[in-house]
C-alpha cells in the first residue's frame, strides 16, 4: 500500500474517532450556544427553573402564520426561535403556528371563537412604499397542560408607540410573557392574597380584573376587618394565614383594634400592599352641570402608623403638565354633540425612570387624583418606584377641582424646583410597632414591638387598580380607559408589585431583560429602494454568479489539459 493511501486511512481513522467522540459527549452533556450580542435566546435561571416542572405534554397554539406585515414576521420569528429554546429543555413543550384566517369559509367561527377567548385580533396599517392597507393580526398563543388553559398575550400595547415600537417592546417581553404562562398552569398555587374589607374599600366588580389576574397565580380571598370588634385576637390570627394584604381606597376611618391587627400582620412577616386616597375627589363628581367639585383631606386615621413606617402621605393633589388624555364636550353642530381632546392635570401619566424590576420597561401608568409622598428617616430601606413629571406642583386641598383647568396657560417656571413627586414607594426592612411604647387596644399576649423582615408597597392613589365598566355593567381590562381608548400599563404594575412582594422576583427579572434589536431605516429604504434591494438581494446572486463562473473557468483549464 502506499504511503499516501496509508496517511488518507489514518487521517480518516482519526476522523472518525474524533466524531465518534464527540457524539458521546454530545449526548452525555448538553450545552446550547447563543452567539447573539445581547444573549436574548439564553434563557435565564427562573425560566429554566419552571421549564422544569413540566411533567406532562404541554401544547403551544401560536396565531400567526400565513402573510404577515414586516414587523410581525419579526415577531413570529422571535416567538419560534424562543420556543425552539424551551423545547431544547423539555421535550413534554410542543408548539404549533396556526394561520387563523386559513379557511375563508371557516374564518368568521375561528374568529368568533377566538375572541371568547379573550384573544382579541388588532388592525393595523401596512405601509409599503406608501400605499396603505389594512391587515387583521392575533398576535396570542394559547398554552394547553393537563386540561387547563391560558392565554399568552404576544403583543405588548404601549401607548403612543408604532407598530414597530410595540413589537420590539413586544420582543422585550417574550421569555417573560411565556415563562409566565407556564408557571400559571403548571405550578400549584401554594401563597395566599387577602383583600382587605370593612372601610368602604374598592368594590370587587371595580377591582375585578385585577382579582381575577391575581387568582391564576395565587389563592385569594376578601377578608373584612368588622371582626375586630367581638374578637380581635381571632382576627388576627386569621388574617396571619395571608402571606399578602391589599387595602384599595379604603374611604372610612379605621379603629385603633383595626390598626393594631394590621400593624401585628405586618411585625409578623405579613405584606402589604397599601393603595390610599388622603383626599376626598373623584372624576364622577365633575361631570355635572357646574363642572366642579370640591376636593377634601380624607381623615382614615393612618397617619401615625404611616409615620411609624417611615412615610406620610400629605393630603394634597398633584398637578402634572404631563397628564392623561381627557374628552369634552365643546359644542353641539347639528344633532351631534362635539368633544374635544385636553390633558387632563390631576390624572398624571407616568413614564417610569426607575430601573427597579418592578417597574422597568413598562409603560404609561395612570393616575386619577394622586397626593404626594414623603420619605422618614427610620433604617427602613425606601426605593421610589413611581414620580410625576418634572413639571408637576401640589395643590392643597381642601379646593375646587374645575374642568376649565384644561384651557389653563403655564410656563415652566410655574413648576421650578417643584417636580418629580413621589407617587409609590417600597419599603424593605424591619419594621417598628405602630403600638410600641403605647397602650394597646386590645390585649395581645404575642405582640411584638419590632417585626420581622417585610415588605409593603405604598401607592397614593386608589384608583390605579380601579377597572372601568361597560355598558352592560361588567368590568373591562385594567388601565383601559374607555372614554379616549387608550391602554395604559396599569395592570402590569399592579402584578409586579404582588409578585415582588410575594417574592415571586424572578418572573419580574425576566421582564426587565433587555434586548437589542437593530432595525433598518424604513425613510432611508425608501429613499434608495432600487439600491438598498440591488444590495440585499441582487449583489449576493450576483457574487454567487461569479464566484461559479470563476469556479468553472478553473476547473475547466484544471483537466483540460
Amino acid at each position: 500500500m502506499k504511503a499516501s493511501n496509508k496517511l488518507n486511512l489514518k487521517t480518516l481513522g482519526i476522523t472518525i474517532f474524533i466524531l465518534i467522540v464527540l457524539n458521546v459527549l454530545g449526548s452525555l452533556f448538553f450545552h446550547r450556544f447563543d452567539l447573539t450580542k445581547d444573549k436574548r435566546y439564553t434563557l435565564s435561571p427562573t425560566s429554566l427553573q419552571i421549564v422544569k416542572q413540566v411533567k406532562n405534554p404541554l401544547s403551544i397554539k401560536i396565531y400567526m402564520q400565513g402573510e404577515l406585515p414586516a414587523d410581525f414576521r419579526r415577531l413570529q420569528l422571535e416567538t419560534k426561535q424562543l420556543l425552539e429554546e424551551f423545547q431544547a429543555y423539555n421535550s413534554n413543550i410542543v408548539f404549533e403556528f396556526v394561520n387563523p384566517m386559513e379557511n375563508e369559509d371557516e374564518s368568521m367561527e375561528v374568529v368568533k371563537s377566538l375572541y371568547q377567548k379573550g384573544l382579541t385580533p388588532i388592525n393595523i396599517t401596512v405601509d409599503d412604499k406608501g400605499k396603505q392597507s389594512q391587515e387583521m393580526v392575533f398576535p396570542w398563543a394559547v398554552a394547553v397542560y393537563n386540561n387547563k388553559e391560558v392565554n399568552i398575550p404576544l403583543l405588548k400595547n404601549i401607548m403612543g408607540a408604532s407598530t414597530t415600537q410595540k413589537v420590539i417592546g413586544s420582543i422585550q417581553h417574550l421569555e417573560y410573557s411565556i415563562a409566565d404562562a407556564i408557571n400559571k398552569i403548571t405550578k400549584d398555587r401554594q401563597k395566599k392574597v387577602a383583600i382587605i374589607k370593612g372601610n368602604g374599600e374598592l368594590s370587587e366588580i371595580h377591582i375585578g380584573k385585577l382579582l381575577r389576574q391575581i387568582k391564576e397565580s395565587y389563592y385569594i380571598g376578601p377578608f373584612t376587618l368588622d371582626s375586630v370588634a367581638k374578637d380581635p385576637n381571632g382576627t388576627l390570627d386569621a388574617l396571619e394565614k395571608y402571606d399578602l394584604a391589599i387595602i384599595s381606597k379604603p374611604t372610612e376611618k379605621f379603629s385603633d383594634e383595626e390598626k393594631q391587627v394590621l400593624d401585628q400582620f405586618i411585625m409578623n412577616g405579613g405584606k402589604t400592599l397599601w393603595l390610599v386616597d388622603q383626599v376626598a375627589a373623584d372624576m364622577d363628581s365633575l361631570y355635572n352641570q357646574a363642572g366642579a367639585t370640591l376636593a377634601y383631606p380624607r381623615d382614615l386615621n393612618l397617619n401615625d402608623m404611616f409615620f411609624k413606617y417611615g412615610f406620610r402621605i400629605n393630603p394634597d393633589l398633584v398637578k402634572d403638565e404631563n397628564g392623561s388624555p381627557i374628552k369634552l364636550a365643546t359644542g353641539e353642530q347639528g344633532s351631534a354633540t362635539q368633544y374635544q381632546d385636553f390633558i387632563w392635570k390631576f390624572a398624571p401619566l407616568v413614564q417610569p425612570s426607575s430601573q427597579h424590576p418592578i417597574v422597568k420597561n413598562l409603560g404609561g401608568i395612570k393616575f386619577d387624583f394622586a397626593s404626594p409622598i414623603d420619605t422618614l428617616k427610620n433604617g427602613i430601606k425606601k426605593t421610589v418606584l413611581l414620580q410625576s413629571s418634572q413639571y408637576s406642583k401640589t395643590i392643597g386641598t381642601p379646593s375646587e377641582i374645575n374642568l376649565n383647568i384644561v384651557t389653563e396657560k403655564t410656563t415652566p417656571a410655574d413648576y421650578a424646583n417643584k417636580g418629580n413627586i413621589n407617587l409609590s414607594v417600597l419599603l424593605e426592612g424591619s419594621f417598628h410597632s405602630a403600638f410600641e411604647n403605647r397602650v394597646l387596644p386590645f390585649k395581645e399576649s404575642s405582640f411584638l414591638a419590632k417585626g420581622k423582615p417585610t415588605k409593603m408597597i405604598v401607592v397614593a392613589d386608589g384608583d390605579i387598580a380601579r377597572n372601568q365598566l361597560d355598558k352592560n355593567m361588567m368590568p373591562v381590562e385594567l388601565g383601559y380607559d374607555q372614554r379616549t381608548g387608550n391602554l395604559y400599563d396599569n395592570k402590569d404594575f399592579m402584578m409586579n408589585c404582588v409578585n415582588y412582594l410575594l417574592d415571586d422576583t424572578g418572573l419580574i427579572n425576566i421582564r426587565s431583560k433587555d434586548v437589542e434589536l437593530p432595525l433598518l431605516d424604513k425613510e432611508k429604504v425608501y429613499e434608495n429602494y432600487t439600491t438598498t434591494q440591488f444590495i440585499t438581494i441582487g449583489l449576493p446572486i450576483l457574487i454567487l454568479l461569479v464566484f461559479g463562473l470563476v469556479f468553472t473557468f478553473i476547473r475547466k483549464k484544471k483537466y483540460s489539459r
